[in-house]
């Protein structure tokens, strides 16, 4: 099973430290919410691990090797950094077509990814006439074009309804407990405390906290409550 592996990540822009010595583990068969106020780095130090963004020094692996040396990176780890992927123009069904040629992928895993993202009934319209949360799912659908060991989502339940966010925590519940490894970044607190097993929260670009989520509670009450403890002095870089 694939594990994820940060180790003294850092990355500065000019004079802002982004991530600062970052250092966790999301481990199989586990959820791992990455939990930070806006700017805190969360999105800089996924796209370091997906080899998007060149660290300054640290390493981010993936089952032990970098995303470049990945043999198929689709098949290892599924993404979703944004919701850019999607040509408005261009039907859901003919998207996932494309990416599945791009990654090498069976074609037949087309269908079945839009039932899981219960998508079928829209895949024949144009993707400029969905809606956020559908764009989301389709976003998610790409990224299980390739059946992963791995998930890494930034900000998954942007644009779903109660209804999707539902949806989604059971879908990521399943893969955890099949042995698979789920990394998600989130705001949506409450949420996350329903979905999540372990939890690592970071403040202007340095982990402030790292456990399971069982820990975060004993230590500091709700998620919520623990969250606005540790972050408090908010950091300011992106």
């Amino acid at each position: 099973m694939t594990r994820l592996v940060l180790d003294g990540l850092s990355k500065t822009y000019g004079e802002t430290a982004a991530v600062r010595d970052l250092s966790f583990t999301a481990e199989p068969g586990r959820v791992t919410g990455f939990l930070g106020p806006n700017g805190a780095g969360k999105s800089t130090t996924l796209r370091m691990l997906l080899g998007l963004v060149r660290p300054d020094c640290g390493s981010a692996t993936i089952d032990g090797r970098a995303y470049a040396d990945l043999t198929r990176p689709s098949n290892t780890v599924g993404a979703v950094v944004d919701l850019a992927g999607a040509h408005p123009g261009m039907t859901g069904h003919r998207h996932l077509r494309v990416a599945a040629a791009l990654g090498g992928h069976d074609p037949g895993r087309i269908d079945e990814v839009l039932e899981q993202t219960e998508l079928t009934g829209a895949a024949h319209r144009r993707t400029g006439t969905w809606s956020t949360g559908m764009r989301q799912r389709l976003a998610l659908a790409t990224a299980l074009l390739g059946d992963p060991d791995a998930l890494v989502l930034d900000e998954p339940t942007n644009g779903l309804d109660p209804a999707g966010v539902h949806w989604l925590r059971q879908l990521l519940r399943r893969r955890a407990d099949a042995g698979r490894t789920v990394l998600i970044s989130s705001h949506q607190l409450s949420e996350v405390e329903h979905s999540v097993d372990d939890v690592v929260v970071i403040r202007g670009g340095n982990a402030v906290w790292s456990g399971s989520v069982d820990e975060l509670r004993a230590s500091h009450g709700t998620v919520e409550e623990a969250f606005l403890a540790l972050t408090v002095a908010t950091g300011t870089s992106r």
